[in-house]
């Protein structure tokens, strides 16, 4: 493989893409201090919240919501689609990067439409348009890039908004944002081009992830984590994968370990693991590999060393980042562009 050739990997990140996942800690707690200081409307009583989104901007919801079983008593639905479900006393926040996401947008007109508390949240765009003329709450955050690059936004700014409104304590929540950019940053220090594969953890399991199916286990707090790795090998290395969620899986996808049999040199089943989640979810994630393993499948597993639920969750999330760039540098393409993303929206919007 050529992942010690600096040259080449400059060569082939033409938008510098690494250089978005080596931010990816200030950005996460520099969100967070953003969103203590944006205007936030005294909300009327809500029992549930909803957080629209799709993709990379989706993703913080899905992370709020896995960090929200902690500490909140009020709902969290991560919506990833057209159509708002017919319910009374929601706050609907609605995430979109560019502010163009055609499903985002239709869920806050039904929002709008139905009188309820909206936030949009978003670099501008038509979003930005509908909330000022609606006269709706807004919250506008600076960033040019990729929605999946622009994780920590969806999830530092959501995590204030959500405090703000006293579902998360003040306190202890940005202690842990401080220690776990710092985390963030001691990990990667291991983690980047100059550092070579034999000592790069990144580099040498992105080698074991080539020309494979990547199916990503999670479990807890650590699913939506999975989720991520799985969209960060299709965008960034352009490359299939799939995700699970334990204890799920564990109901029909380990059955399925049989069939086909040419699979099974093709595949690899990764779970990321973590102390802090349940006791009887780590007995199950040790025994799906085990199992699959004795099927003849490879398998193998990042297992965390945070010393909280969102240390766990951040550092794993910026491995998953890491090693999907250096698959896209094995694969030789560029990690940035999406041409299949950008055709079907052309196509959506012809129609």
């Amino acid at each position: 493989m050529h992942l010690d050739d600096l040259n080449l990997i400059k060569e082939l990140d033409s938008e510098n893409m690494l250089q978005h996942i080596n931010n990816l800690p200030d950005q996460l707690a520099g969100a967070w201090e953003i969103g203590l200081k944006l205007p936030l409307p005294d909300f009327k009583e809500f029992h549930h919240v909803v957080i629209a989104g799709m993709g990379g901007s989706a993703i913080g919801g899905d992370l709020v919501k896995a960090y929200a079983q902690q500490f909140s008593h009020i709902p969290i639905t991560v919506l990833r689609d057209y159509d708002l479900p017919n319910w009374s006393k929601t706050l609907v926040i609605c995430s979109s990067h560019s502010g163009n996401t055609e499903e985002t947008l239709s869920v806050f007109d039904q929002a709008v439409e139905a009188g309820l508390p909206t936030l949009p949240i978003c670099t501008g765009g038509k979003l930005a348009e509908k909330a000022g003329e609606t006269g709706s709450a807004l919250w506008i955050f600076e960033d040019d890039f990729q929605p999946r690059a622009a994780v920590g936004f969806s999830f530092g700014l959501l995590l204030a908004a959500l405090t703000r409104l006293g579902m998360f304590p003040l306190e202890e929540t940005s202690e842990q944002i401080k220690n776990t950019a710092a985390a963030m940053k001691t990990q990667m220090t291991n983690l980047q081009p100059e550092v070579p594969a034999p000592t790069n953890p990144a580099k040498r399991l992105a080698g074991q992830f080539v020309n494979r199916w990547i199916t990503i286990f999670g479990a807890g707090f650590l699913a939506p984590v999975a989720r991520r790795w799985k969209t960060q090998i299709n965008e960034i290395a352009k490359a299939q994968a799939s995700f699970e969620v334990i204890p799920e899986a564990n109901h029909n996808t380990l059955q399925g370990a049989y069939f086909p049999e040419v699979n099974v040199n093709h595949s690899l089943n990764f779970f990321i693991t973590s102390k802090h989640n349940h006791r009887r979810n780590q007995i199950r994630e040790e025994y799906t590999r085990k199992t699959f393993m004795l099927e003849a499948f490879a398998t193998d597993f990042y297992r965390t060393h945070g010393k909280s639920v969102m240390e766990d969750m951040w550092t794993a999330l910026h491995m998953g980042d890491y090693i999907s760039y250096y698959l896209a540098i094995i694969y030789r393409v560029d990690p940035t562009p999406v041409p299949m993303l950008a055709d079907l929206k052309t196509h959506l919007s012809d129609q």
